[in-house]
């Protein structure tokens, strides 16, 4: 089975503009290009990526466009544009230009205020996704449900995708509270949910432990509004490509049918995207 891997990133530290990206960060404080990714693309039979923007800055999202035109087997990119801005719509129209943007993704978990998407200017700006059909990443935590909640119900027809299962506190304490969490948000059919992210969510993990996520996220979204991601380079401050795979792979229900474990790892992504064939595909190991 060829996967799509929907959620993945670049990065060069002399852009300066990630500045999340700081010498603590280990392993990731150093530059991430395609030639790094590509071996393993190859060796787990990857078609295709979603390239997602790392750093809230429109120039980072013409330099992830700049790779899309140079590498095949980068199928969409999800960018950045600042939602609360009066250039958004100037913005935006110029970006629905180019070939390669599918969605865009502010990055709310850095954002002081949880509200912040509430405000009037952001969902001016939000209905012109809508009108644009383009789709929203959120990369959101626990404190931003309410107001997601309530983005929803005043946009139902905004499509939407959960990153990283909302990045719980992997424990059984918090549990509870995050599957209500995610039946919430899954009560809106446009709400798809990225199965990624995981190994960044605990200190030292085992695979069982997100056994009873992923079973949640299957019961509440069901197969057909679920996506794979790798969330490489992140991934590997607490694991490898191959382990981000096996997660999802081997914690899947074992009543999920071989068509539905291809939506997960495949269709989904091409369909909440609207990928597009490129016109020279890549091909794993070729």
């Amino acid at each position: 089975m060829k996967i799509i891997d929907s959620h993945q990133h670049f990065w060069k530290l002399e852009r300066g503009d990630y500045d999340w990206l700081t010498q603590d960060r280990g392993i990731l404080f150093q530059d991430y290009t395609p030639e790094d990714l590509l071996p393993s693309l190859e060796k787990h039979s990857i078609s295709g990526t979603v390239l997602v923007q790392a750093a809230p800055t429109y120039e980072e999202t013409l330099y992830l466009l700049s790779l899309y035109e140079r590498y095949e087997w980068i199928y969409g990119i999800v960018g950045w544009l600042d939602l609360s801005s009066p250039a958004f719509p100037e913005q935006l129209d110029f970006l629905m230009k180019q070939q390669g943007i599918v969605g865009l993704r502010p990055m709310l978990q850095d954002i002081e205020k949880d509200d912040w998407i509430l405000q009037e200017r952001v969902i001016k700006n939000l209905r012109l996704l809508v009108s644009n059909d383009l789709p929203l990443d959120l990369l959101i935590t626990e404190r931003h449900i309410p107001s997601i909640d309530a983005l929803l119900e005043k946009l139902p027809t905004l499509r939407v995708v959960i990153d990283h299962i909302a990045k719980p506190i992997v424990s059984i304490e918090e549990f509870k509270k995050w599957k209500e969490d995610m039946n919430l948000l899954a009560k809106f059919p446009n709400v798809w949910c990225k199965l990624s992210g995981f190994m960044t969510l605990a200190d030292s993990w085992e695979a069982a432990d997100f056994t009873p996520y992923i079973h949640h996220i299957v019961r509440a979204f069901g197969s057909s509004r679920i996506l794979f991601g790798s969330d490489w380079p992140v991934c590997l401050a607490g694991g490898s490509f191959e382990q981000a795979i096996q997660i999802v792979s081997k914690n899947l229900p074992n009543s999920l049918s071989g068509s539905e474990r291809e939506q997960i790892f495949s269709i989904n992504a091409k369909t909440f995207y609207k990928l597009s064939e490129r016109s020279t595909k890549y091909e794993a190991g070729k």
